[in-house]
């Protein structure tokens, strides 16, 4: 039986965060200012179709420093880096372009302020993510990771008096929600941020993926299986009954996934760029998919300016150097 798409739903927001644009930015700029090879520890943002691009364009992307050649300009991903690597690049040398989302950095900022009046850390994350890396690497101790509930009633700790809560900026708010209730259940008195640690685009994804999902037969994200935010879309989907599947390439589209499931929920998660999207679209439309609708949706409007050294994208083109 041949798939027939009827209909495409646009998740409104979807793709490019803020944090993801300027990272990317600054790979290319600094590319078109200093010349191939521009040096980057770790995928800039957690997407194949970027990295490959930006490859093309003469990124060479490494995860040890020692890889890297002396005098070469070198940029840290959006999720952040440990304090020692921070330390490690200023003594060799290399000249640095942090593409850390700012919002990463609020959250380093927190943890630096807190620990110098005398608190330790309970963070929510998935264990071996960079940004959770990053963040837990700010210190050199004090600082417990703990992944669901079940994590926090393991969690053992040299005092309670002074203990604040941060975490990874792209969990599921839910699920965040959930085994945050429960360090305050175990730890009553523990602090938590002014502002919750989860960002803006996270949330609005999830929103959007919440509206979504009831209306359609079937949802497809567009995203790498290293993304974090794109992943939790996918889950939330599924959690929400609505059959959900990631592709990291058009290709991946499989048509017996369309099997009596005639209209398609299309979001892509805050790394994942809209010439996919786009790509997914066209893929749909041989199915059978007659139109398209974009949903009603947050509009996004953040902005966040490039390091020194780069220009600034309302000035126009940085000079070439």
């Amino acid at each position: 039986m041949a798939a027939h798409v009827h209909e495409v739903l646009l998740a409104e927001p979807r793709g490019f965060c803020a944090g993801v644009d300027r990272a990317i930015e600054i790979v290319e700029r600094a590319i078109r200012k200093f010349g191939a090879p521009i040096y980057v520890r770790h995928e800039i943002v957690h997407n194949t179709y970027v990295v490959n691009d930006l490859k093309a364009k003469g990124a060479i992307f490494i995860e040890d420093l020692a890889d890297v050649p002396a005098g070469a300009t070198l940029v840290f991903s959006a999720h952040g880096v440990p304090k020692a690597v921070r330390a490690e690049a200023a003594r060799r040398g290399f000249q640095v372009f942090d593409a850390t989302c700012p919002l990463v950095t609020k959250v380093h900022v927190e943890v630096a302020k807190l620990h110098k009046e005398g608190y330790d850390f309970i963070m929510i994350g998935h264990k071996g993510h960079p940004e959770v890396e990053g963040t837990m690497g700010q210190l050199s101790e004090g600082i417990h990771l703990v992944e669901d509930v079940a994590d926090v009633e393991r969690v053992r700790l040299r005092q309670q008096e002074r203990l604040a809560v941060v975490t990874q900026t792209t969990l599921s708010v839910d699920d965040a929600a959930e085994i945050l209730a429960a360090v305050k259940r175990r730890f009553p008195q523990v602090r938590e941020p002014k502002k919750q640690d989860i960002c803006y685009a996270t949330q609005n994804r999830q929103d959007a993926v919440k509206v979504l999902a009831p209306q359609v037969d079937i949802v497809i994200v567009v995203g790498s299986p290293t993304s974090s935010n794109s992943n939790r879309l996918r889950e939330l989907a599924d959690r929400l009954g609505t059959p959900a599947y990631m592709v990291d390439d058009p290709a991946d589209l499989q048509s017996a996934w369309f099997e009596g499931r005639p209209r398609v929920g299309l979001t892509a998660g805050a790394s994942a760029p809209d010439i996919l999207v786009q790509q997914v679209i066209e893929r749909l439309k041989a199915l059978g998919a007659a139109g398209v609708r974009r949903m009603p949706g947050v509009e996004e409007t953040v902005h966040f300016p490039l390091p020194k050294g780069l220009g600034d994208r309302s000035m126009g083109e940085a000079p070439a150097a």
